[in-house]
């Protein structure tokens, strides 16, 4: 009769510390996630006024910067979560990312204190990515260390789902915020109020996280004496640790990361920034996709217990290689195929001189993301008048090798304009049809859904067994420290500035589908050095 006490005992406190760090990371992605929802409200709201490419790239560089700072977050909480212990360093990360974003929801605007605006809205972003850099190898790590054996797959593929809700969460309250106001009350002050929530969110996560006790692995390693000293030098200046953080980085995270941000932040862009549809029609889409795709996180979680990890994640990379472009091609069609007809029908080619090939022009447009993004570097050239005129527009449009006849011509179909002259666009752009917004009639919802389903469903192969590669990696004292770097650098860095890097290289190039080429060669280099580098982990011991 004892034994299924036990049993039901077990299974119970499984139970809490599955659902305790959970939501507590559920609220944690809420608060980081809702400021990229946001994000074309940032570039009016926060950065000087005058160029709206200008400040929607600025506002997608600072959310990037949340990202960039999450590998020293990782390495500052890391450190503590591996000398004192996992649970009482996830509970002031989560302290830290609450209090951050809640001041984002009091944070002054430019018209109200000018310069100081982006300045305070920039450090309480570093604090956001700070303390998410801590939380996640918190969370993973210590929900893996009570995981029984078999099922750490399963157990940690919730930590993942995570994301993906808080997410949706974003979504969800933003979206009822808006739809309780008025446009104009929404952009004046409503935006603040899903950031204000998060102060509730907060005061439920810590009640929740303060009734969870020590990991089981950890406390009996520190019970033994057999803690680290020092994890950052055992993670990183001992060459053979050292060389599976870079497996890790290059073989799985990188391109886990870039899988999980196009796959949904970018989807997300491109429909409502590239395609023109209506925020309604967008929230509503995306979340449809998130509440289909994230089940799919719980299955390969479940897996990848069963025929491991490894070649779930490197499927999901070069399936995302295969097949982004005509996933994205087709999304354009199903969502606003009068922009999909223009384009067929009467394209739009810039020739200039300042061609210098695909490859060159990709580079140059990343070089340059900073330029445009502070507003320094101005359009001088007739070129850069003419691409900021079609892209103000919302007209996608190919770059070509002058001809001999001028330096920059415009072609629309069968009409060339010579040099830059506005009225001259005008007049050769009106008949070719290019829609300034979606037609919500001629939406097909069900395609589109299906096909962010499918960029969901890469999401889930990827992610959900990451967290237990990544545990089983590294040995229990070095742990928290050892997978959260590789964890996120690969999400931080190669992820977080997928956004701005993709948005930069459409706007340079006029080709709506050019920002694909980054997650495509980041996923592409993660499938190769993953199949010839990266161990097996399923049936490794993490008591070690």
């Amino acid at each position: 009769m004892s034994h299924p006490t036990r049993s039901s005992t077990l299974d119970q406190k499984h139970r809490l510390v599955v659902f305790a760090s959970s939501l507590g990371t559920v609220f944690e992605w809420y608060d980081f996630y809702i400021y990229g929802t946001l994000a074309a409200f940032f570039g009016k709201l926060f950065f000087p006024p005058g160029n709206e490419t200008a400040g929607f790239l600025s506002s997608l560089a600072l959310f990037g910067v949340g990202f960039s700072v999450r590998p020293f977050g990782a390495l500052v909480f890391g450190r503590i979560g591996d000398l004192i212990g996992r649970k009482y360093t996830f509970l002031v990360t989560i302290v830290v990312m609450g209090l951050a974003t809640a001041l984002v929801g009091v944070l002054p605007t430019y018209a109200a204190i000018g310069f100081w605006a982006p300045v305070s809205l920039v450090v309480l972003r570093l604090a956001q990515g700070l303390a998410l850099g801590g939380e996640y190898g918190g969370a993973a790590t210590y929900v893996a260390e009570h995981a029984p054996p078999g099922k750490r797959g399963l157990f940690t593929s919730w930590i993942q789902l995570t994301a993906t809700l808080g997410f949706f969460l974003s979504l969800a309250v933003i979206y009822l915020t808006r739809h309780l106001m008025t446009p104009e009350s929404f952009a004046t002050w409503g935006w603040r109020v899903p950031f204000l929530v998060s102060v509730l969110l907060l005061a439920i996560s810590i009640y929740i996280r303060l009734k969870l006790e020590e990991s089981p692995v950890f406390a009996e390693m520190k019970a033994q004496g057999k803690t680290s000293k020092a994890p950052l030098t055992e993670s990183f200046a001992r060459w053979g640790n050292a060389q599976l953080v870079l497996k890790a980085l290059f073989g799985a995270t990188a391109g886990q990361g870039v899988v999980w941000y196009a796959g949904q932040f970018y989807a997300l862009y491109f429909l409502s920034t590239t395609l023109k549809l209506d925020y309604e029609s967008t929230y509503l889409l995306i979340a449809a996709a998130l509440i289909l795709g994230a089940p799919f996180l719980i299955l390969f979680g479940w897996l990848s217990d069963r025929i491991g990890r490894k070649y779930l994640m490197l499927a999901g990379c070069l399936l995302a290689v295969l097949t982004y472009q005509p996933i994205f091609h087709g999304l354009t069609r199903a969502a606003n195929p009068a922009l999909a007809e223009a384009m067929a029908r009467t394209p739009v080619v810039l020739h200039t001189a300042e061609y210098r090939g695909p490859v060159t022009l990709t580079l140059k447009a990343v070089r340059d993301a900073a330029g445009k993004i502070v507003g320094l570097k101005q359009a001088s050239s007739e070129t850069g008048q003419a691409r900021n005129y079609l892209n103000s527009r919302g007209i996608p449009f190919m770059l070509a090798p002058a001809d001999e006849t001028a330096a920059l011509v415009l072609s629309v179909g069968g009409t060339a304009v010579k040099g830059f002259d506005a009225k001259a666009y005008e007049a050769a752009l009106a008949p070719a049809g290019y829609p300034k917004a979606a037609d919500p009639a001629r939406i097909d919802r069900v395609g589109v859904i299906a096909l962010l389903t499918l960029l969901m469903l890469y999401v889930a192969m990827v992610y959900g067994p990451i967290a237990a590669f990544l545990v089983e990696l590294f040995p229990t004292r070095i742990r928290y420290t050892s997978m959260s770097l590789p964890y996120h650098i690969g999400n931080g860095w190669f992820g977080g500035f997928l956004p701005l890097i993709a948005a930069s290289i459409v706007v340079f190039t006029g080709d709506i589908y050019a920002g694909l080429w980054y997650p495509i060669g980041i996923a592409a280099m993660s499938f190769i050095i993953g199949l010839l580098f990266l161990p097996e982990t399923k049936d490794n011991d993490i008591n070690r």
